[in-house]
């Protein structure tokens, strides 16, 4: 049975209710429409990401900005340095098709190296420069690289991989003497003239993101040139057009990592389009956030939401608050739900700043919904509206109907910006999107009566569903994967992963282990053992004893039975 959000409206006959229904959902076909006009997309099917962006005409002046060292790179001179960078990929041998990891934190070589790479018609893959040995392996592996950048550390680890390593300097520094840097400065030397371009079409892949999906292990997110040109239209340039100000004077502190679909649809794509100017973190530090958005002008954060907890935090501590923030004008959060508390927080320390949620998922090219406030209406605890040309459904999970406004179930979503399929999985390609293109998020979502779309702490406040709390579960690092790992161990009978909200990073993972009869095994051991497999964001962050896992009749574990223990604190 579907339970409403607003606990005073009664179930009418569907004829007595058809009338009530906005004009942006159909009780015919249970789809929402974006409220936002539709924006024609480049029909051109031999449209390429790099072509369409450096298209646009604009009067920006500085790209990036490198905030530990102040090296700057101007527009005039981005487009030149990424036709040089691709004329040296192709005299080292890079050629279409091929797959290119960039193993690398926030920084001014990001962008460059990827538009060079999809320059040749080659593809990215993106990846945690903190993951272990064991995470690269299998993605490598996966999807068959054959070129890496990355720190000079792991060039040795990817060489034994049997792939080509390149080793990247922190800054751009072409006079640099460490000789480690020598094949790249080479790389991005100008001395081989241009590089011919392949035909490249919208369908052809671009990107390959990796995601854990609604479930299961780690998979690879195929993206098309189609899908980013879709992320820069959808997403990024229309949300600045619904802004009065230049996007070119525009001043965004890039924090979030460009190898999350989040940072890269961001940083690296979709504002070098407009003429922003980006300032780069390579890692976060809250007072340093403080100097470096006064000092810049920064007018934008795009966040998550423990960063914002500590932005909070630091602007609470500041001293001079009047003379800093000032030229602040939005931040905006995504990846994970923001609580109620941290945001109404955020407007007692910056009651000036604009404050906007957004969603979307590796496997909907980061496009899904944006918030955006007027005088008249601002719902800051709202995910905000759906984006323009994309559609919804809200599936009751029982029936597999469709579900009108100020309903809850699960979220499916349909539009140009939907993956083409993950790597090599067509059973998972296959029960994550449909025969008519609905792509199943497996995220618990409701419209409300203005369009606006919530999740997460909204529902956990007033919604419950046989007999046990139903929420969104962002759980930022993959089940499974950490669940293999946990069963290798030899003391390690059975094991089960969920994710726990915590007030700081959104959500943490805990183990549910299970240890063989007369093991000695300790919390302590557990997490050491899983610690030294993953990097550090995946890490167990608690542990659980207890003397079985819960399972249905077919094997799946039931998490929910395990999210009810962990919630009233008991053990099996």
């Amino acid at each position: 049975m579907a339970t409403s959000l607003s606990s005073h409206i009664s179930l009418q006959t569907s004829e007595s209710k058809i009338s009530d229904f906005p004009d942006w959902y159909s009780p015919e076909t249970g789809i929402y429409s974006s409220k936002h006009p539709s924006i024609s997309l480049p029909t051109d099917p031999f449209l390429d990401i790099v072509s369409f962006v450096f298209s646009h005409k604009h009067d920006g002046v500085t790209a990036l900005i490198d905030s530990s060292s102040g090296y700057s790179i101007p527009y005039s001179k981005l487009l030149p340095l990424i036709q040089s960078m691709a004329s040296g990929l192709h005299h080292l041998g890079v050629s279409q098709g091929d797959v290119v990891l960039l193993l690398l934190p926030n920084s001014s070589h990001f962008p460059i190296i990827f538009f060079s790479v999809l320059y040749l018609g080659a593809i990215v893959s993106a990846m945690n420069p903190l993951s272990s040995t064991f995470e690269i392996k299998k993605q490598v592996s996966d999807c068959s690289v054959r070129f890496a950048f990355t720190s000079l550390e792991k060039i040795d680890q990817l060489n034994n991989l049997g792939v080509h390593a390149i080793g990247v300097p922190q800054n751009i520094d072409f006079d640099s003497e460490n000789i480690g840097f020598s094949p790249f400065h080479e790389l991005n030397g100008g001395r081989f003239g241009k590089a011919p371009r392949p035909v490249i079409r919208q369908q052809d892949t671009a990107v390959i993101m990796y995601s854990s999906g609604t479930t299961g292990v780690s998979k690879g997110v195929v993206l098309t040139h189609g899908n980013l040109i879709a992320t820069v239209e959808l997403f990024v340039k229309f949300e600045a057009s619904q802004y009065e100000y230049s996007s070119s004077k525009n001043v965004y502190l890039a924090v979030v990592p460009m190898f999350h679909i989040y940072g890269l649809s961001l940083f690296v794509v979709g504002l070098l389009s407009l003429g922003s100017t980006i300032v780069l973190m390579r890692r976060f530090d809250g007072n340093e956030a403080v100097k470096l958005i006064d000092y810049y002008g920064v007018t934008h954060f795009p966040l998550v939401p423990p960063i914002l907890t500590t932005l909070v935090m630091t602007a609470k501590g500041a001293t001079n608050t009047e003379n800093s923030f000032k030229s602040l004008k939005q931040v905006s959060c995504g990846a994970a739900p923001t609580s109620r508390k941290i945001i109404e927080d955020f407007f007692q320390v910056l009651p000036h700043v604009d404050f906007i949620q957004g969603y979307g998922m590796t496997e909907t090219s980061a496009v899904g919904t944006r918030g955006f406030n007027t005088q008249k209406c601002h719902k800051y605890c709202s995910i905000g509206l759906l984006a323009p040309n994309m559609q919804a459904k809200v599936m009751d999970w029982n029936s597999g109907s469709p579900l009108p406004p100020e309903y809850y179930g699960e979220l499916w979503l349909k539009g140009p910006a939907i993956m083409q399929r993950y790597l090599n999985n067509d059973v998972a390609t296959k029960m994550a999107i449909d025969k008519d293109g609905w792509l199943r998020t497996g995220d618990i979502v409701c419209f409300d009566e203005d369009g606006y779309l919530y999740v997460s702490d909204r529902l956990k406040e007033i919604i419950k569903y046989n007999g046990y709390q139903a929420w969104l579960s962002y759980f930022t690092t993959t089940p499974a994967d950490l669940e293999a790992i946990l069963i290798s161990h030899p003391h390690i009978l059975d094991a089960a992963v969920i994710g726990e909200m915590d007030e700081v990073y959104g959500e943490i993972p805990v183990a549910f282990v299970v240890t063989r009869h007369g093991s000695t095994l300790n919390q302590e051991d557990v997490m050491g053992f899983v610690a030294m497999q993953v990097a550090p964001y995946k890490k167990i962050r608690k542990v659980v004893f207890t003397k079985s896992i819960p399972k249905s009749a077919t094997g799946k574990i039931l998490r929910r039975e395990l999210k009810k223990l962990l919630s009233s604190s008991c053990r099996l």
